[in-house]
């Protein structure tokens, strides 16, 4: 499996993605932090925000949850992903559409926006830079880029410590809830080969972003996930 498939394999693990994410001690909790890190002022009120990769919508609730008067649109590129966030109850500001994070234009997401998150996102991307520099031009100038993703290539102890989740809990469990597990071994090993927080940070500033910045998770996804904070020139 590539990255190419993702949003394939997405579909069909789409029913039971809820179950397993919610089983995930900090999940939910984790993406509140990630778009608490943000700093939308006034509750978001006249601000436009993208969920790039919102999936079911656990993201789109978390920057709801930091900015609940402001203008939302996520975006994932599977179909059956954004089927289970339809069943969902959502305010008339909150929106979606599909595509994949490559075409948004061509999906008619444009700019500007005042904050993106993208959660679980980036690793998924055959190609990162072309999407970070579209996604740095769909900012304000000044606007926040966060994304909230794992990192383990830092931490030896973090690097013991995914592998013996993905293999002891992370795979059995999808293998369990879906029949499959090939989308959770695709997990595991991009995890593992991802840039590391320092090279992630590097990798945002070479495609045009300042102020970067990140800060890991509590529990036992510290230094396995963590929120990265990026600006558009001002």
């Amino acid at each position: 499996m590539t990255a190419a498939d993702v949003p394939d394999a997405f579909d069909a693990g789409a029913e039971a993605y809820d179950g397993l994410v919610g089983a995930n001690p900090g999940y939910h909790r984790h993406l509140r932090l990630s778009a608490q890190r943000m700093r939308l002022p006034d509750h978001g009120r006249g601000l436009r925000l993208l969920d790039i990769g919102c999936g079911t919508g656990a993201s789109t609730a978390a920057l709801l949850s930091a900015a609940p008067h402001a203008e939302i649109v996520g975006v994932d590129g599977s179909a059956g992903m954004l089927a289970q966030a339809a069943t969902k109850r959502w305010p008339s500001s909150v929106t979606f559409v599909h595509s994949r994070a490559e075409a948004l234009a061509a999906a008619g997401v444009t700019g500007p926006f005042d904050g993106i998150l993208a959660a679980y996102l980036v690793r998924n991307l055959n190609d990162p830079d072309p999407v970070l520099r579209a996604l740095r031009d769909l900012l304000r100038p000044g606007g926040v880029l966060a994304v909230h993703e794992y990192s383990v290539r830092d931490s030896r102890l973090a690097i013991l410590i995914w592998n013996l989740v993905s293999s002891a809990i992370i795979i059995p469990a999808g293998r369990i809830r879906t029949g499959d597990a090939g989308l959770y071994r695709y997990l595991r090993h991009s995890v593992n080969t991802f840039d590391g927080a320092a090279q992630f940070r590097n990798r945002l500033r070479r495609n045009g972003f300042i102020d970067v910045s990140s800060a890991t998770m509590t529990g036992w996804q510290r230094d396995v996930v963590h929120t990265f904070l990026a600006h558009a020139p001002r």
